[in-house]
């Protein structure tokens, strides 16, 4: 699969990161199919959080891919932390991070993870804090790049303030239906919805300083109403991606990643799906390059109004 640098780093990753949030929904025989299945395609990149199934992700995943140190080299592990489901708040201190990290070590049945993203924000938040956790977690050599989810410019900003290491990634919820960080843009000093600045300029600010942005959930409507693709709520976006996908000879699947790529910011799609299949179309859409034409219309047809 085609690669990229994530953020600032050195790390050759695939432009689609494989999402492990459901894993635990299948059983050990079919996520064994799962994951030795992306790694046989290239997609090598695996996302998971310590929160997801309650950890249970993690480790179904590395049973799955009977984890040893010859497994353990062909793949790059993300994970997240710092949601505290279970007591109803967000952490971000020292302590619970670095206790975090050696939970998703221990479930993963690795030594180390490539990349540590900070889940979403929280607002005690004190950047020395991360800032002596990431030191120490890169130090020990339990995490080699840092990076964020669900942030803002200033938010960044502010972990910046104490943070040394470069914060590679900001992952952040992104798909045709849920486009406002791209709509904003041209809806400049314009009286409408589209107009309104909900995340700061995100993604400018990002590209500006070479974080790669991540995107969740790139076939959603809502925050989890449902995939817009076959959907009856959205005929004319589903009518124009599926004669793109006819003239390309895929499947609607891989022009809905298609559009997130051909974005100039070089973002790294961060799919869900626990089926080898998908995940194949998915990845298809490395090779799939849409006309500036194609990209507006697919724009256009999910509801975003041009000024």
């Amino acid at each position: 699969m085609r690669t990229m640098k994530l953020g600032t780093s050195t790390l050759d990753v695939p432009v689609i990161a494989v999402g492990c949030m459901r894993i635990n929904e299948l059983d050990r025989a079919a996520a064994e199919r799962f994951v030795h299945g992306a790694l046989d395609m290239g997609a090598n990149f695996f996302d998971h959080a310590d929160i997801y199934g309650g950890g249970e992700c993690e480790s179904l995943f590395a049973d799955a891919a009977g984890m040893n140190s010859s497994v353990r080299d062909r793949m790059i592990l993300q994970s997240k932390c710092g949601i505290r489901a279970d007591r109803g708040m967000f952490d971000f201190s020292r302590e619970h991070i670095l206790a975090s990290v050696d939970g998703i070590l221990s479930r993963l049945r690795t030594e180390y993870l490539d990349v540590l993203l900070l889940h979403r924000p929280d607002a005690l938040v004190e950047p020395d804090e991360v800032a002596a956790a990431f030191d120490q977690l890169e130090r020990e050599g339990k995490v080699r790049h840092f990076g964020v989810s669900n942030q803002t410019p200033m938010q960044i900003e502010l972990l910046k303030k104490s943070v040394r290491q470069p914060l590679v990634a900001n992952q952040l919820q992104l798909s045709v239906t849920n486009a406002t960080m791209i709509t904003r843009g041209f809806n400049v000093n314009m009286e409408n919805g589209s107009a309104v600045d909900r995340d700061g300029g995100v993604l400018d600010y990002c590209r500006l300083h070479d974080i790669t942005i991540q995107p969740w959930s790139p076939f959603q409507f809502g925050f989890f109403e449902g995939v817009f693709l076959d959907h009856p709520r959205f005929p004319e976006l589903n009518a124009v991606i599926d004669e793109l996908a006819a003239r390309h000879g895929v499947s609607n699947t891989t022009i809905a990643i298609a559009w997130l790529l051909r974005h100039p910011a070089h973002m790294q799609p961060v799919t869900g799906t626990t089926k080898v299949e998908r995940l194949h179309d998915c990845a298809r859409a490395a090779d799939v390059h849409l006309t500036r034409e194609d990209w507006y219309a697919v724009l256009r047809a999910a509801g975003n109004t041009l000024p």
